[in-house]
């Protein structure tokens, strides 16, 4: 297998440093007779909250970068980055705490060369493997082969876009690329994870469904703070409100999750690992972000299926389905991003107008791969 060091650039602020969490603490300090504000309250880098302004503010203040602290894991994270890719700091700050940025990386991330910091707003304009940075705008302008999404309370109105929840998720994630995807065929016939990846209005749902009516395939319960649509069972989901997700979250509960089209959606372990366990196969309707997750839990016992269907024929299934233009309209906007993560997965399938052919090709591939 030919194995090469591919370039990756990471993005500083909320990525390996605490940033809009360390600034809502000082604020918060700052006005301790009003109602705290909560990093979830935070749903742009521009200041559209309460004091908003404020912790824009902070971003130039050189005190408050040279006191940024390290998130957590992020040294440990950037040493085994640089083990496998020439690794990239590409971090926009204002010209007045450039110093004390450049300071803290290299004092904090020795193995990476003082040359490889790059100081500017204008991301778009450089070219990498592989980028992962937590501002949604950055990512889907960026030029990089793969832009990654880190995903933040404040990023997730734009759905489709490849992302992933941690550190480790990133870094298995890389391994992919540089690997070429050369690693052996995901073998699922003794139980596994199915991951269907692909567009809104792809057939996913229709496709899961064709699925676990066979034997040895079973959907797993996803939790999720969607309502629950006319043409839905209880059963279809784990309908909670977002608070309560929010404190299953927080609690460990889940393995993997994502937000798409404003909703949150989580799978725990509990509710996978009896399926693999009894030989059966988990048939999970997922996006590239907890695909990714799942791909790295599970490995070979993963596979990913891009469910690609004609552009045309996707809007159709999205215009038509019972949901608010808002959601409609966040569908149909992130369908590039969606089509590019066919590039991730293991197999494509191209779906049409027949989901009962697309679903005997996914079986012929699960039992005789």
């Amino acid at each position: 297998m030919r194995k090469y060091r591919i370039r990756v650039g990471l993005d500083v602020d909320d990525t390996l440093y605490e940033c809009n969490s360390y600034a809502v603490s000082i604020i918060n300090e700052r006005h301790p007779d009003e109602e705290p504000i909560r990093i979830e309250d935070i749903k742009s880098w521009g200041g559209s909250e309460r004091h908003g302004d404020e912790r824009v503010a902070l971003y130039s203040d050189p005190d408050f970068v040279s006191t940024q602290p390290i998130s957590e894991g992020a040294q440990e994270f950037v040493k085994k980055l640089s083990e496998i890719a020439d690794v990239f700091f590409i971090t926009a700050v204002p010209a007045r705490v450039m110093s004390a940025r450049a300071e803290r990386l290299v004092k904090d991330f020795p193995e990476i060369p003082a040359q490889n910091i790059i100081m500017g707003t204008r991301k778009d304009v450089i070219s990498l493997d592989i980028m992962l940075d937590d501002g949604a705008h950055n990512i889907s302008s960026s030029r990089a082969a793969y832009p990654v999404l880190f995903r933040k309370p404040w990023n997730t109105g734009l759905s489709g876009l490849l992302s992933v929840n941690s550190y480790d998720d990133f870094l298995h994630f890389c391994e992919m690329v540089r690997n070429s995807f050369a690693e052996n065929f995901p073998k699922l016939s003794d139980g596994g994870v199915l991951c269907l990846v692909g567009p809104s209005g792809s057939s996913k749902t229709e496709i899961a469904n064709g699925l676990t009516a066979l034997d040895g395939f079973e959907k797993p319960l996803t939790s999720t703070t969607r309502p629950r649509r006319k043409t839905e069972g209880a059963e279809a989901y784990r309908f909670i409100s977002e608070a309560q997700f929010l404190k299953e979250m927080k609690a460990g509960n889940y393995i993997e999750t994502t937000v798409y089209s404003g909703y949150h959606f989580g799978t725990s372990e509990r509710d996978i690992s009896p399926i693999v366990e009894n030989g059966h196969i988990a048939v999970i309707p997922i996006d590239i972000c907890g695909a990714i997750t799942l791909k790295n839990l599970y490995r070979r016992r993963c596979m990913l299926v891009f469910t690609r269907r004609d552009r045309a024929e996707a809007i159709k299934s999205i215009i038509s389905r019972d949901i608010d233009i808002d959601d409609k309209t966040r569908r149909i906007m992130s369908l590039d991003f969606e089509y590019r993560n066919s590039e991730v997965c293991d197999v494509e399938i191209n779906v049409g107008d027949d989901v009962n052919a697309a679903i005997g090709q996914i079986v012929e591939l699960v039992y005789q791969k």
